[in-house]
């Protein structure tokens, strides 16, 4: 009697130690969480810190979500439990877990080491105050073309001292321990192509409940990395389940869409993303042995050079931060034109939230940055020839620039002798057996045109009459889809 005695009394002492450590973690971490907070000095939207369970419980609750699991139930001939069950399963999914030590902490400080590893980071505004006249409790959407995969860390790294960004994640990061890291900062998961209607109202509602709550959010309109290195026609799925909140009249003058403009002068996935784009679809699955050797070649690659002192940065990696879009104003010009954006069926909606998303991606493409890899890389597919002379490149060169400068367009560290500037994109081109030197010019080698085509595209919208020239030579094979993406311009204001 006197060991079970024992016994159980060691089985509570080691619940009230276990207990007591995981309360005294807790307590470690909401102040760690403080302090950091504190130190950063910056702002972050409270509803990202509400708990997940409460979060998921909201959303069970919400009319929306009941009418699609009824719609479900009558469509499919499955049960109620069975489909509530199902909402269960993509709530858990979809919703993250908002974690202040691991963003700011974890976050802050991988981040900074893998872009100061291979990027020399820059950062410039359209305008010198852009949120100037923003409510402070704005609603705020940041818009952005996607170019890599380090979209996500670069964009969050350069506004984390201003603002925490929720991101709209695809499948692809779905996978321990990238599933864990993105939801801990407080991004979301999303299924593409996937249709069914239950799926897509349960993900509606919970976008619509984070941007109520003034959650800041991070969207790729066009969908996905641009294969061909420009700009995809935009997709309005998150877009428009974001704006519908702007029905509300307390919400509406809040809400502001920002656009942002991405560019590298190396893009990591390149390569991969050309190899897709001439076979005209998504990497088969017999493939993913040779892309994981290729990435295991890369790091290879790297390491090597890395131990041997011959590393080298890939140059920049630039973000410029637009004006913001007002909502408000939109809905306004919109309602002058007799047009009541909520009241109208969805058929006559999409188009104009279509019409909206298209001019946002017009005015990221017009913020582009123009770093020294691209602009050398469209003086290159400008000229009809696998030779080119230094002297007439660097002209080239010189002519593109004054027309980025008519554009507005940034052209980083443009006061920059043009010598110079190209002297650093030959580095990396030179690096990567793209062009070579020969005599007093250079050579384009076989298998450098696809790239210097894929760094060009970025810009070629910018360029005006050099961009129809490099049109007509378009040596990538392009989709119906991306080719309508070529015909964008600047966009004034």
């Amino acid at each position: 009697m006197a060991r079970v005695i024992a016994a159980l009394l060691a089985l509570l002492l080691l619940a009230v130690a276990i207990w007591a450590t995981r309360e005294y973690v807790r307590g470690y971490a909401r102040r760690a969480g403080r302090r950091t907070v504190m130190r950063a000095r910056v702002r972050i939207d409270r509803y990202k810190l509400t708990r997940k369970a409460y979060v998921i419980d909201a959303l069970l609750a919400d009319d929306a979500i009941a009418a699609a699991v009824r719609a479900h139930v009558a469509d499919t001939n499955d049960s109620e439990a069975d489909t509530w069950r199902r909402v269960r399963r993509y709530l858990d999914e979809i919703v993250p877990f908002f974690n202040i030590l691991a963003y700011y902490r974890l976050g802050y400080w991988v981040s900074r080491a893998a872009l100061g590893l291979f990027y020399k980071v820059s950062v410039e505004y359209e305008r010198p105050d852009p949120f100037r006249g923003v409510p402070r409790n704005s609603v705020v959407i940041y818009l952005m073309n996607h170019r890599s995969n380090a979209d996500y860390v670069l964009v969050a790294y350069v506004m984390m001292g201003a603002v925490s960004i929720s991101y709209a994640v695809g499948e692809w990061a779905r996978a321990f321990p990238l599933e864990v890291l993105f939801k801990s900062f407080g991004s979301y998961f999303i299924r593409r192509r996937y249709r069914e209607p239950l799926y897509h109202a349960v993900l509606q509602s919970y976008v619509q409940l984070i941007t109520r709550n003034s959650v800041t959010q991070g969207i790729f309109p066009e969908g996905g990395l641009t294969r061909d290195g420009a700009l995809r026609p935009a997709k309005i799925g998150l877009l428009d389940y974001a704006l519908g909140v702007a029905r509300d009249p307390d919400v509406r003058p809040r809400m502001y869409v920002v656009p942002v403009g991405i560019n590298y002068d190396r893009v990591i996935e390149d390569r991969t993303l050309l190899r897709e784009l001439e076979t005209k679809r998504q990497v088969p699955a017999r493939d993913r042995v040779a892309q994981a050797a290729d990435v295991g070649r890369f790091v290879l690659w790297n390491l090597g050079r890395l131990l041997t002192r011959r590393w080298r940065r890939y140059g920049r990696a630039a973000v410029t931060i637009g004006t913001p879009v007002s909502v408000d104003a939109w809905l306004t010009s919109l309602e002058t034109e007799g047009v009541s954006l909520f009241d109208a069926p969805r058929a006559d909606r999409l188009p104009k939230v279509q019409q909206f998303c298209d001019d946002v991606l017009q005015r990221i493409g017009a913020i582009i940055p123009v770093t020294p890899v691209p602009l050398a890389c469209a003086a290159l597919a400008s000229f009809d020839a696998d030779y080119v002379t230094r002297a007439a490149l660097l002209e080239r060169m010189s002519a593109m620039r004054d027309v980025l400068r008519e554009f507005n367009s940034r052209v980083l560290q443009a006061d920059r002798d043009i010598e110079e500037t190209f002297d650093r994109a030959y580095r990396m081109l030179r690096m990567r057996r793209v062009i070579a030197r020969t005599g007093a010019g250079f050579l384009i080698l076989p298998k450098g045109r696809p790239l210097i085509s894929y760094y060009a595209n970025s810009i070629v919208h910018l360029l005006g009459p050099f961009g129809e020239g490099m049109r007509a030579r378009e040596a990538l094979p392009l989709h119906d889809w991306e080719r309508d993406a070529l015909v964008r311009g600047p966009v004034a204001g």
